[in-house]
């Protein structure tokens, strides 16, 4: 039997509460929660982008999950959105849009990485780490630190985060003046003089059977158009791990993406506040210039 909640004045009809969209362990009405109470924290970065969600209206078990761009037909009138390049993408603005979705089982939230207002110009440069073997997150986390070094021997500042799966994101915040031809250039030029550093263990190559065991540095996904996962956003991974925030000393330190799931993240962020915060805007004038 469903219920009604009101978020913010607005009435979201719940639907199956009780249904477990993680076995044995997650009800549909533990993920709202979840969302609910992470939601102001979530905010501050994808409020204003273009969402792709997946949806998994049987749980993660399940394989009738499938992606969702368009605003659905039913949708409440209240829920904002942004027509681009023919998809009506729903604009996550508020926390009740988000708890709305979550009713609809989207268990994965995945933004742009520029507001809707500016389509050429991300307000981040992101490299995603994805290692070629799955259970060598060890790999992943050498790597990360070698890259953060590396990015502020120039200069640069990076904030990074579990993608809640295999690999981690480094996210550097840039002044959004950059087009994402401008900031293709500068993360190709890094990503391969990390390869030509470190070629034993990195790799730009996109062809998995031609990696090895190496660990690949995806900077391509960074476009127009394209998205990851928002940083918070649950994963539909057979335990309901979370796209987290981590500090340099953590990844220093060590841990595993399943240390971070819907059932520590609140606590999490309590103690350490939130972690996703761009605080600097970067310039990248002269990297540019260097390149040039």
């Amino acid at each position: 039997m469903g219920y009604q909640l009101k978020v913010d004045e607005k009435v979201i009809s719940i639907s199956n509460p009780d249904k477990y969209l993680w076995p044995n362990s997650v009800t549909k009405l533990d993920f709202i929660k979840y969302i609910y109470e992470i939601a102001d924290y979530m905010l501050p970065y994808v409020k204003n982008r273009l969402l792709t969600t997946i949806r998994y209206p049987n749980g993660v078990d399940d394989d009738k999950s499938f992606y969702q761009k368009n605003v659905p037909a039913h949708a409440p009138e209240w829920i904002t959105s942004k027509n681009w390049n023919g998809t009506n993408y729903i604009l996550p603005n508020d926390k009740a849009t988000l708890v709305w979705l979550a009713n609809l089982a989207a268990l994965e939230m995945h933004v742009s990485f520029n507001y809707w207002q500016s389509e050429d110009y991300p307000t981040e440069l992101v490299f995603d780490l994805d290692p070629s073997v799955t259970d060598r997150f060890d790999q992943v986390l050498e790597i990360a630190l070698y890259l953060n070094d590396n990015l502020l021997q120039i200069g640069l500042h990076s904030i990074a985060k579990t993608s809640g799966a295999t690999g981690i994101q480094i996210y550097i915040p840039i002044k959004p003046i950059y087009k994402y031809e401008q900031t293709r250039k500068v993360a190709k030029f890094i990503a391969e003089y990390m390869e030509n550093k470190y070629p034993k263990i990195i790799t730009t190559e996109r062809l998995v059977k031609q990696r090895g065991t190496k660990l690949y540095i995806d900077y391509l996904q960074h476009w127009r158009g394209k998205t990851l996962p928002a940083p918070y956003s649950v994963r539909a991974r057979q335990q309901p791990t979370v796209s987290t925030p981590v500090t340099w000393e953590e990844v220093e330190k060590g841990f595993k993406p399943e240390d971070f799931t819907i059932f520590n993240t609140i606590e999490r962020i309590e103690k350490l506040g939130n972690l996703f915060i761009f605080k600097d805007e970067h310039s990248l004038d002269q990297v540019l210039k260097f390149i040039k």
